[in-house]
């Protein structure tokens, strides 16, 4: 039997039935044409997005980004010479340094973020794209992209390209440092990276994994009551399909993802991760992050210690970049998190919409925390002359990977639709009247 299939997305897609994921109101989203975007009605966060690249393009992309990730993992980054040693450093010889040094914890993490899980996401995408264009895709794939999903936040390829940066500004008065073929590398994963998730058309991917299932060329779900078993209409966290959880069968039908009408104990948790991260912050800018011992001489130096050695150095945006991503944003996402959780329990009706925005703002910037890391492992794995020069790094490095990681943890684990939920509740409670679960 002969298959239709395309690359292309559909002229004109037919109205589906969404969940807002800021508010969790139910709402259809009208027809839309590749390139347009529908937003929630409530919040103003994006329902659907389609974008104009067919799945050819995608695949094209991605294998160029495999294929650019193998090269940076096995070639040098960068060169850097004194008193006639040379020292060559690539993307494991920071993890490895660590090791030595007894943070193999932190070794591990810098490992994961920017070989493993940009890896898996890679290959996984490449590896469903291509299977894509059988006849009959095989149901594992649906199991691949949600690992594919899963794995985005991880991916730090974009962040590790500037902590590249920091650190070959930082040596530059202290050794000669050479850029090699994997800096040059990395630069072109990052464009590639940008461009191929930009350009991957998901809500299509979804739509062809789940068959029948799919919500982009169907009609939307109909709530039916009274069906005698408490059927409800839930969107999926993973793959965003609106269907039926029925008690029978408490799954996506289309990504197999448990269903929750709200993430499971989102308060407690968030709020656990966030004390956590706030206790170990205290740690993360009191104790050294890193110490460099010139000619015998030296003296460690914190968070705050670097970046008044930039700013003494008149590397002033450089001073600036540091700041905001090592100090600045770590404390945004505490005080954001703290003022969402408490508004979220006091049921605070004000500002609602940008808190909202404000959870997606901590969402996104979380990551970018993880730049001062993998400049102090570039920089021990560099700098390491003897009694001429040697920087180690220090105990205040580990805690402030425990912030970044749990901080970011914690951002996907609070539901913002709780702070909606709350909100709504809270008239109602006032007038003796007991809020829908």
């Amino acid at each position: 039997m002969k298959r239709l299939f395309t690359d292309r997305p559909p002229r004109l897609t037919a109205p589906q039935l969404c969940q807002c994921e800021g508010c969790g109101l139910l709402q259809t989203a009208p027809a839309l044409a590749p390139g347009m975007t529908a937003q929630c009605v409530r919040c103003g966060v994006t329902l659907v997005s389609l974008t104009t690249h067919p799945l050819g393009h995608s695949i094209a992309l991605t294998l160029g980004a495999v294929v650019l990730l193998a090269v940076m993992c096995t070639t040098s980054l960068m060169s850097v010479q004194t008193a006639g040693i040379m020292l060559h450093a690539g993307l494991f010889s920071g993890p490895e340094e660590l090791a030595r040094r007894g943070m193999a914890g932190l070794g591990i993490v810098v490992v994961f973020v920017t070989a493993l899980a940009p890896s898996g996401k890679l290959i996984g995408t490449l590896y469903v794209l291509v299977r894509l264009h059988e006849a009959r895709p095989p149901s594992h794939l649906r199991r691949v992209f949600v690992l594919v999903e899963k794995l985005r936040p991880w991916s730090m390829i974009e962040v590790f390209v500037l902590g590249v940066f920091v650190a070959y500004v930082k040596l530059g008065d202290l050794v000669h440092i050479t850029l090699d073929t994997g800096v040059y590398a990395l630069i072109a994963l990052t464009i590639v990276i940008i461009w191929a998730d930009s350009a991957l058309d998901r809500e299509m991917i979804w739509e062809r994994l789940g068959g029948s299932a799919g919500t982009r060329a169907g009609s939307p779900v109909a709530v039916q009551a009274g069906d005698g078993d408490s059927a409800e209409a839930i969107g999926c966290e993973t793959c965003r399909l609106v269907s039926i959880r029925r008690a029978a069968m408490p799954y996506c039908p289309r990504c197999r993802s448990h269903l929750h009408r709200r993430k499971p104990n989102s308060l407690s948790r968030t709020w656990a991760l966030t004390l956590a991260a706030a206790i170990l912050y205290v740690p993360a800018n009191y104790f050294p992050v890193l110490t460099v011992m010139q000619l015998g001489a030296g003296a460690p130096s914190t968070i705050l210690g670097g970046v008044e050695e930039l700013l003494d150095a008149r590397m002033y945006p450089l001073a600036a970049l540091v700041f905001f991503a090592s100090i600045a944003v770590p404390m945004l996402k505490l005080v954001g998190l703290t003022i969402m959780l408490i508004s979220a329990q006091a049921g605070s009706p004000a500002w609602l919409r940008d808190r909202t925005r404000l959870y997606y703002i901590v969402r996104w910037i979380g990551r970018w925390s993880m730049i001062d890391i993998f400049m102090e492992a570039l920089l021990g794995a560099l700098v390491r002359f003897g009694s001429v020069i040697t920087i180690e790094p220090g105990i205040g490095a580990v805690a402030f990977c425990g912030v970044v990681i749990l901080t970011m943890v914690a951002a996907e684990t609070f539901d913002p639709r709780l702070m909606w939920d709350a909100a709504a509740a809270r008239p109602k409670q006032a007038t003796g009247r007991v809020p829908q679960g």
